[in-house]
């Protein structure tokens, strides 16, 4: 997967208007130093919308400073969630439908981006004759055991969507990143835009999705030294976290999500019991699928830019993988649906919305 950074900032004069879509709910603590970024940006023809999705805390008193000082920022406000709408999906479509730019760019309200960020993804995006553009971020977190279960989540979400194949026209693999989504707004309207999933939790995704379906062109860049985030502050934070998508990432499914359980323990967890419990050539080979195990780890933390004393926790993580799948699953059932920044979705809802992936079987 080709690095943004072997990308030139420099672009034509030509360049076209980019408008930035930024969802916030509750972000108080840290869009100011997002939307700071972006002001920051060089690029020079932007237009960046804010939408304050029924934030409680002090977001909108954030937005409100900001834009005093850099009235640019055009701000749109949601005091009630429509009915059949994801917060966040209406939040990103109603961003749309203020957005006058030829290029639209999706962000999250904890996105750092470095200056060139922008320049150097439009120059990429015009030079390939792109319709869609995502970069891989960096994750800021601390601490040896979260990135271990960073590292876990996004390995095997990649493993998924082959995001290094999403350019490829004859491949199934698609890509969509939320924390930075370019689309050309002619495609995003000629896709029907959020509204075609406006129930998904995983909409960065059905929106890479949308966009291989209809055979426009994506392609997926590694982009850590440009766009950076703090994605979670703690293990517990991350699999809270990750309540509202999991299930959605197995088309709330029972049979999918044993498959990927089985799947996890066999190939993570077995080895390891095996070593302790066998002996002769049925060690040798728990010994080698544990070293392939730990081998991409290692190539895993180097590509997303995490400190190799994750590595070290590559063994406890599987646990609190099945852990956190589990709990997703139970807890969806339960509460027959998902409950997220405040608003309970029903999971009669969400089935209706097409799944991520295939079904082979329901």
């Amino acid at each position: 997967m080709q690095n943004l950074n072997k990308t030139s900032p420099e672009l034509e004069t030509d360049v076209p208007l980019v408008s930035i879509v930024v969802p916030a709910c509750n972000e108080a603590t840290t869009l100011e130093p997002a939307l700071s970024s972006v002001l920051q940006q060089d690029y020079p023809s932007l237009e960046i919308i804010v939408v304050d999705d029924r934030s409680t805390d002090a977001t909108f008193a954030v937005i409100t400073k900001l834009r005093q000082k850099y009235p640019q920022i055009l701000v749109s406000q949601v005091k009630e969630l429509p009915s059949g709408w994801l917060g966040k999906n209406h939040a990103l479509s109603l961003g749309a439908k203020r957005a006058q730019g030829d290029i639209l760019l999706f962000t999250d309200a904890d996105i750092i981006m470095e200056s060139s960020t922008i320049s150097r993804a439009v120059a990429y995006f015009r030079h390939e004759n792109l319709d869609h553009l995502s970069l891989i971020f960096r994750n800021l977190t601390p601490g040896g055991l979260l990135n271990a279960m960073i590292i876990d989540a996004l390995g095997g979400l990649f493993l998924l969507l082959r995001p290094w194949n999403a350019r490829k026209k004859n491949s199934t693999a698609f890509i969509g990143v939320g924390a930075f989504n370019m689309i050309r707004t002619r495609v995003y309207w000629e896709l029907g835009g959020h509204s075609t999933f406006r129930m998904h939790p995983i909409d960065d995704i059905m929106l890479g999705k949308r966009v291989k379906q209809r055979g426009f062109t994506q392609d997926c860049l590694q982009g850590g030294d440009f766009v950076q985030v703090r994605w979670y502050g703690s293990v517990s934070e991350m699999v809270r976290g990750l309540m509202k998508n999991i299930f959605a990432l197995y088309s709330y499914r029972i049979s999918y999500v044993t498959v990927a359980v089985l799947g996890i323990i066999l190939l993570t967890i077995v080895p390891v019991w095996g070593v302790l419990l066998t002996q002769g050539m049925i060690r040798v080979f728990f010994c080698a699928a544990i070293l392939c195990r730990i081998a991409v780890f290692v190539c895993n933390s180097k590509w997303m830019g995490v400190q190799l004393t994750a590595v070290l926790w590559s063994l406890v993580t599987p646990y609190l993988t099945v852990y956190t799948v589990l709990r997703a699953v139970w807890t969806t059932l339960r509460n027959q649906g998902i409950d997220w920044r405040g608003t309970h979705y029903p999971l009669k809802e969400l089935r209706k919305e097409e799944p991520l992936f295939p079904l082979w079987w329901r």
